[in-house]
């Protein structure tokens, strides 16, 4: 074996190992939405994040082959529903490319985005910035609305599996 084939193999266990221990970490599962051309558009997101209280920002990571996040740059303003536990057939729905994604699913317009009902926690925002982060990029939102269901469990992710948090 040569030193570039061990190389190359190297990095491609690093980069499987990875990958694996990204999927045992749970993530709250989000429905990321914008309007754009009187349109809705939204993805399913795992990688979003509280960044800062002052100001009031938020991180997501999205695929730079995201059509959503072309629709966002274009919008100026998305919106992230935490989907509640028993929202797992919409996760699915909106991780998939192509489609009205929105079809069969009840939402409605607030401050000009597409909120999906049911969700536990819904947050408008206006994006700040967008950083490169690989083969993401990185949404900064500033957060210009928030509204809370206390009483819904939010959906997770875990092992590849949808779930949901059981509190101790």
């Amino acid at each position: 074996m040569s030193i570039s084939n061990s190389t190359t193999y190297a990095e491609a266990e690093l980069r499987a190992d990875f990958k694996e221990a990204m999927a045992h970490m749970c993530a709250p599962v989000t429905v990321v939405t914008t309007m754009d051309d009187d349109r809705p558009h939204g993805t399913t997101v795992s990688a979003v994040m509280s960044l800062s209280v002052e100001p009031l920002l938020i991180a997501v990571a999205m695929a730079t082959t995201s059509d959503s996040l072309s629709a966002i740059t274009r919008a100026g303003m998305f919106g992230v529903n935490v989907l509640a536990a028993q929202q797992h057939s919409v996760a699915a729905g909106f991780s998939t490319k192509g489609g009205d994604k929105f079809a069969g699913v009840l939402w409605h317009q607030h401050d000009s985005l597409p909120r999906l009902d049911g969700s536990a926690i819904w947050l408008s925002c206006r994006v700040d910035q967008i950083l490169p982060g690989g083969d993401h990029a990185i949404l900064v939102g500033a957060v210009t609305g928030v509204d809370i269901e206390p009483t819904a469990a939010p959906l997770t992710y875990h092992g590849r599996r949808f779930g949901t948090h059981t509190p101790h």
